[in-house]
Order: C-alpha cells, then structure tokens, then sequence
C-alpha cells in the first residue's frame, strides 16, 4: 500500500498531461502548417520616369504576432534590393492580402523584376513572383 500512496502526486498530475499534450500538439501543427510567405500577386504601375508603385498580394496562414507575413521585396534580376514594404502586424483574418508600395526607382535596362515575401519565423523561402517592367 506504501507504493500507491507514493504515486497519488503523481497521478493528481494525469488530467493535466491528458489536456495539455494534445493542445501543445495542435499549436505546434497549426505553426507548422503555416509555413513561408508565398507571393501570390503583384502587378508594377508606372508612376514617372524609372519611378513604379507595385501592389504585390501575400498568402500566408499567419497566426499572431510570432508568426505572420511581415513584410515583402522588391529585387532586380541580379538579385539587388530595389524596395521593401514592411507589414506592420498579422492579417490572421485577411488572406491572401494586398499591399502597396510606391517610389520605387527601376534601373535602366531592368526589364522584369521579382517579388518575395518574408515571415516572422521562416524568413524566405516561399514562392516568388515575377512582373514584367513596361517603360
């Protein structure tokens, strides 16, 4: 009888693991499942000589604050950083969603360039999008 009445901690401690650990389990799935930010959609408008304003649509299952679409680039071919537009909080209930960013000088001779998107835990990685510069 001794041994069992040393387990009665223990197994007061039951109910708690039964709940918990399926819970921990589903958040770590749904985290997972969200995976990288995937560019969906963009299109490049000229707004003056070189000057271009690009509304660029983001898919990403964001969750909250540690894991959403924060923001998206804008690259030449050679892969040199033209523009970032920064997304300044979760779109849990928006997706995918459009953004806009404007005054973006395109470089002579730069006839198409590439959108990628980042998330707060992945980083890069999901898909890119590229758009076709009209002069």
């Amino acid at each position: 009888m001794k041994t069992f009445a040393r387990l009665a901690p223990i197994a007061s401690l039951m109910p708690l693991v039964i709940w918990t650990l399926p819970a921990l389990f589903v958040f770590w799935a749904l985290q997972a499942r969200a995976g990288e930010a995937d560019v969906v959609g963009a299109q490049a408008v000229r707004d003056g000589a070189g000057i271009y304003r690009f509304h660029v649509s983001v898919a990403h299952a964001d969750s909250g604050w540690d894991h959403y679409a924060d923001k998206w680039d804008v690259l030449a071919p050679d892969g040199s950083l033209l523009g970032t537009r920064i997304l300044a909080h979760p779109h849990e209930h928006e997706q995918p969603f459009t953004r806009s960013l404007g005054g973006v000088a395109i470089p002579a001779g730069v006839d198409r360039v590439t959108l990628r998107a980042h998330d707060s835990l992945h980083g890069y990685g999901g898909k890119e999008f590229t758009v076709e510069i009209k002069r």
